[in-house]
């Protein structure tokens, strides 16, 4: 192995990689604003959409990919998957280090800070919360389904690609 290979292997050893895991449905201007302001702290940010047999969604699978993976087209940093079972164990199949999550008020840090201390304790992997912004910590996926079931004017509340109800 020469020089430059083992420094090819030393950068992709030491990025660090982060996930930001939800169900996305959809995807929220707030989710929007944490994915933007994550992809500034991490090497390569993976947006992974959980697949959960025991919930009903309002917009496929397929559907919420793709809205996910047209907001972001021209960032290289991001990536989107779709996956199956505990956050921890993608992260350890996919040497992710970094779990990303959005905090909008005090219920949600007690929620996340034991998700977070769990999936320490099963990792080991860290949690990084980023608080959102002032202007979208009200917005969450549930509001806006059941803005558009109601047919309200949920454009405001989601990034242009999800405006298609």
């Amino acid at each position: 192995m020469n020089q430059s290979d083992k420094k090819i292997e030393y950068t992709i050893q030491h990025m660090k990689r982060a996930i930001f895991p939800g169900s996305f449905d959809p995807i929220t201007l707030g989710h929007y604003d944490i994915i933007e302001r994550g992809a500034k702290l991490f090497d390569e940010l993976i947006i992974a959409i959980g697949i959960n047999g025991d919930k009903k969604y309002m917009f496929s699978l397929e559907e919420r990919k793709k809205f996910i993976e047209d907001c972001f087209k021209h960032e290289p940093k991001i990536k989107v998957v779709t996956y199956k079972g505990l956050t921890v164990h993608f992260c350890q199949k996919n040497k992710v280090d970094f779990i990303l999550r959005g905090l909008r008020n005090p219920a949600d840090f007690e929620f996340e800070k034991a998700i977070a201390h769990t999936n320490r304790d099963l990792g080991p992997i860290e949690t990084v919360f980023l608080l959102t912004a002032a202007s979208t910590s009200y917005i969450s996926s549930s509001i806006v389904r059941d803005v558009i079931r109601n047919d309200g004017d949920y454009t405001k509340l989601v990034p242009k690609p999800v405006r298609v109800k």
